[in-house]
């Protein structure tokens, strides 16, 4: 294994503490500043634009510059935006914290970039979901220690203990090494990814299927404590058990073929949306959180289809054009919840329930059959 991976998935475990002891309570913390459900909705919707907007120009700058800078810069800026959400009085200054926190979004595409590049012997699926599988086994501990530390001491005081184990994180992110980065041959440059059918048509399944799996989560914390009248404490502890079920779902799911652990993946989700809309019990609750595992499992797993369609020069950029286009499904998915929450707080479930298994129906047709990886030569040129 190459040891910069192993600094990585440090780094991005530790990373995972952090971010689950917070995102799934944002929705509560915001009510308590005095969003009321639509106006969270447009926020939340406002910080997926804010994950959005940056993806494009990080994955070309990858290419051009190397991912290693983009790495270590997403991280300080996710040091700084938790500690303005940490010290903010108020709803504006929080929301302030919360975009830039959305802003980090983009070290998606130099993150994996880096992972496909460093993979070795593994194949694309296996290398980017047993990293990202690094980050979901740091949600196992996240989401159940904010909840007791929200229960004891108010949700404001999980941002200052996560603004600290970010920086430790980032402590073990600066021991990568730097990357050649990958160029192609001058004279037989690659086809714009503008006109690759391939890779554009499944853009077009992805955005459909990571807009109807994200649907029912915005709300699901804010649907269980006024709905199913649960503690922070036991929406934490369910936390926990999702960062369980996106670890192992991640795994297993990643030691399939990638267009199969694809469809699994979205499959968790429709289990899940199933389960919170018609079960009413603790143990019905759990399960559906571990089957949700299947969301991140699936995202990777997307992305991991990606690499055969294009050049190994334009892969960040590729990358960087995917995350943007399913980026706009976090700012269209929680402005709809928010809507439907409003209007019946159940009502998201079986809508969500409908979108995925249409996306299903279509990743059987569409999705790309399963192709060997290869590498292509490349011209090193080091950072």
């Amino acid at each position: 294994m190459n040891p910069s991976l192993l600094w990585i998935a440090i780094a991005l475990f530790t990373w995972g503490i952090g971010e689950g002891m917070f995102f799934m309570f944002q929705p509560i913390y915001l009510s308590e500043l005095g969003a009321d459900p639509i106006t969270i909705g447009y926020i939340l919707g406002a910080a997926g634009f804010a994950m959005m907007i940056a993806h494009i120009p990080a994955g070309y700058l990858a290419d051009r510059l190397g991912r290693r800078p983009l790495l270590i810069t997403a991280w300080f800026i996710g040091i700084t935006a938790t500690w303005i959400m940490a010290l903010s009085p108020s709803l504006p200054f929080f929301v302030v914290g919360l975009l830039i926190y959305g802003f980090t979004a983009f070290v998606s595409s130099p993150l994996n970039s880096y992972i496909t590049a460093a993979r070795g012997n593994w194949s694309v699926g296996r290398a980017i979901t047993l990293i990202s599988a690094t980050f979901n086994l740091g949600v196992v501990l996240g989401p159940f220690t904010g909840g007791w530390i929200g229960d004891h001491y108010g949700l404001r005081s999980v941002y200052y203990v996560a603004g600290v184990l970010f920086m430790i994180s980032t402590c073990f992110l600066l021991l990568i090494a730097p990357q050649p980065r990958d160029h192609h041959d001058p004279t037989s440059p690659p086809p714009s990814l503008f006109t690759n059918r391939r890779y554009l048509g499944f853009l077009g399944l992805g955005f459909i299927i990571i807009l109807a799996t994200y649907l029912p989560q915005p709300f699901t914390p804010k649907f269980l404590q006024e709905v199913r009248s649960l503690s922070l404490e036991q929406i934490g502890f369910l936390g926990t058990i999702g960062g369980a079920g996106n670890t192992a779902l991640s795994f297993l799911l990643g030691s399939l073929d990638a267009r199969l652990g694809f469809i699994l993946g979205q499959a968790g989700v429709g289990i899940y949306s199933l389960l919170l809309w018609q079960t009413n019990g603790y143990g019905w609750f759990a399960l559906s959180y571990f089957l949700l595992g299947g969301f991140r499992a699936a995202r990777s797993l997307f992305m991991a289809q990606i690499r055969p369609l294009v050049h190994e020069s334009q892969m960040g950029l590729a990358y960087g054009i995917s995350e943007t286009f399913l980026g706009l499904t976090l700012i269209l998915a929680p402005i709809a919840a928010g809507f439907l929450y409003e209007r019946e707080a159940s009502l998201v479930y079986p809508v969500a329930l409908v979108a995925i298994l249409l996306g299903i129906s279509l990743s059987l047709r569409l999705a790309p059959r399963p192709i060997q990886d290869q590498l292509q030569p490349i011209i090193e040129i080091h950072e």
